[in-house]
């Protein structure tokens, strides 16, 4: 289960989605649940520019109408707490806080850079993921939410999780388990080319084509896929972003990157 969930927003329309799945992940874990906003130059937000917690409990049925910031734990078994950050470097600002606070898992939007488009503007997801070690669902430009906008309710039974020699995957399968006790959804274990890795209790498939776009087209019947990552290396993922990035780019699932401890 997981004990604590942050969720950075930019207080944007197309946040919401990732908003809901914190919210929501946080209810099914019954766990503290951190807002998180970083003040750049020239903004002026408040409280009320945060994503509304209740109103949004209230329309998912979770709490009655009415019920008050200190009712909440009672009602839901969730901590809200509405953190501001002021930094001019939002991805330092937040990756200090996270690593101050160690959620078990952040939950953002990624605008899903690619090429030379990502190199010069940066990535804040990816930079978070390899500055703080910690599990991290990113939902990219396109996709489909697993959590009911409307309703909160999860759906959540298939989990696809792409796995190679290089990073050795085991121990970010730890988090994954940590992350699905909540939800008990099938794992999918696959491996792209031949004489994949062999993890024990899992029955990993082998299959053959390009790497990124094979993980695509498999992703199409799940709706989560679960990627142990290293982050980048060299020139090359430089340029075109590492594997994950890469999926994370186009993928029409949510993306849970896992970082691989040393």
């Amino acid at each position: 289960m997981l004990e604590a969930i942050a969720h950075p927003t930019d207080f944007s329309p197309q946040g919401l989605p990732a908003f809901h799945h914190a919210l929501g992940l946080a209810l099914a874990n019954r766990c503290r649940l951190d807002v998180i906003h970083v003040e750049q130059g020239g903004e002026h937000g408040g409280w009320q520019d945060f994503p509304q917690v209740r109103a949004t409990l209230e329309r998912w049925g979770r709490i009655a109408p009415g019920t008050g910031p200190e009712q909440v734990l009672e009602q839901t078994g969730v901590t809200v707490r509405k953190v501001g950050i002021h930094e001019t470097n939002a991805a330092q600002g937040l990756a200090d806080f996270l690593k101050g606070h160690r959620p078990s898992l952040v939950v953002m939007a990624s605008h899903g850079r690619a090429g030379l488009d990502r190199l010069f503007a940066g990535s804040v997801s990816s930079d978070l993921v390899q500055a703080t070690g910690i599990p991290a669902l990113l939902l990219g430009p396109g996709a489909r939410p697993f959590v009911d906008a409307e309703t909160g309710a999860i759906a959540l039974t298939r989990v696809l999780v792409p796995i190679d020699h290089d990073p050795a995957p085991e121990t970010a399968l730890d988090a994954l388990d940590a992350f699905n006790a909540a939800h008990g959804a099938a794992l999918d274990p696959i491996h792209v080319g031949s004489g994949g890795p062999v993890i024990p209790h899992m029955a990993v498939r082998e299959l053959t084509g390009s790497v990124v776009e094979t993980i695509l087209a498999e992703a199409e019947g799940a709706q989560l896929i679960a990627m142990p990552t290293r982050g980048r290396h060299g020139l090359l993922d430089a340029l075109r972003g590492s594997t994950t990035e890469r999926v994370l780019a186009d993928a029409r699932v949510p993306v849970l990157a896992l970082p691989v401890r040393a």
